[in-house]
């Protein structure tokens, strides 16, 4: 394998074709020989909060959390839900780390935790994410679908989700004004 995109940022480009990723900001959770996964980090799910997701899943009570908003993970299993969150916390199931300070927890205890007031002191709770088989990623990058960035905890957990796309450019000098929808060859 030629390069190892596993705790960065794939940044959409304009003219990427894809609606689904339109302005996406996706953090890449896994990449090897096999294939890649990752969460966008900037697509909340209309009108859906966690109270809403444990209402359905869980009995502990949820006073704390109706304001942790769930975002759009990506097209694939979207009934599967992914929690992004600060390394600092483990879950007794499973917890991945992903990249300094950044960790992936896909078991219920999280959701439970934060509900409790013990879970990670950052989390973003995504449903469904993205996925690419093996040669696909690298594919559409040469394509010109998406520019890479080093995975930055302060647009992951920081910003407004309105505010990722734009940032993540500017995180590698990029001004999203001057982006073109077609792609050169020089």
């Amino acid at each position: 394998m030629k390069m190892d995109l596993t705790g960065q940022l794939l940044v959409a480009m304009p003219g990427m074709g894809d609606p689904r990723f339109d302005h996406s900001v996706i953090f890449i959770c896994s990449h090897d020989d096999e294939g890649a996964m990752g969460l966008i980090v900037n697509k909340p799910a209309a009108d859906l909060k966690l109270g809403d997701v444990l209402d359905r899943l869980s009995d502990v009570d949820m006073d704390d959390v109706s304001g942790l908003g769930v975002h759009v993970g990506g097209p694939v299993e979207t009934e599967r839900g992914f929690v992004l969150h600060s390394a600092e916390y483990r879950s007794v199931m499973q917890t991945t780390d992903i990249a300094d300070g950044v960790a992936m927890t896909a078991t219920l205890d999280i959701l439970e935790d934060i509900a409790r007031g013990k879970g990670p002191r950052r989390a973003m709770l995504m449903l469904g994410y993205a996925g690419w088989a093996a040669g696909q990623l690298e594919a559409e990058i040469a394509q010109n679908g998406w520019l890479t960035c080093q995975g930055d905890s302060a647009i992951l957990f920081d910003l407004p989700d309105a505010r990722k796309w734009e940032a993540a450019l500017t995180s590698i000098g990029v001004d999203p004004l001057g982006l073109s929808a077609t792609a050169g060859r020089a």
